[in-house]
């Protein structure tokens, strides 16, 4: 990491599943090009979640989901199709683990 890049301040803003997004404002908070998540769409790893004419809009859950996979990509070397994958064993993992802690706050 270059020394101007650790003294940057971070900034972001929260995203939850009630906010939806453009196809161009899920390109501008994750920095990528409309070709690169088009392919995620056409993966399965990211999905409109209404249709506003011509227009899709993405949860804004989606941009967690983008930034993981670019992660699989850029880090790991993982494919889309194989990022995919391990996004919706992640969601798995955590819909699981919700259901345990249910499960033992009732015991």
């Amino acid at each position: 990491m270059a020394e101007g890049e650790r003294n940057r301040p971070l900034s972001g803003v929260l995203m939850d599943e009630e906010l939806t997004l453009t196809l161009g404002e899920l390109c501008r908070s994750c920095d990528l090009p409309a070709e690169e998540l088009l392919a995620m769409v056409q993966e399965g790893l990211i999905e409109p979640v209404a249709v506003e004419g011509r227009t899709w809009r993405f949860a804004g859950t989606a941009v967690r989901r983008v930034h993981v996979a670019v992660h699989l990509q850029r880090d790991l070397d993982v494919n889309l199709s194989g990022a995919a994958l391990a996004l919706d064993l992640l969601d798995e993992i955590r819909a699981l683990q919700a259901r345990l802690r249910v499960l033992e706050s009732r015991s």
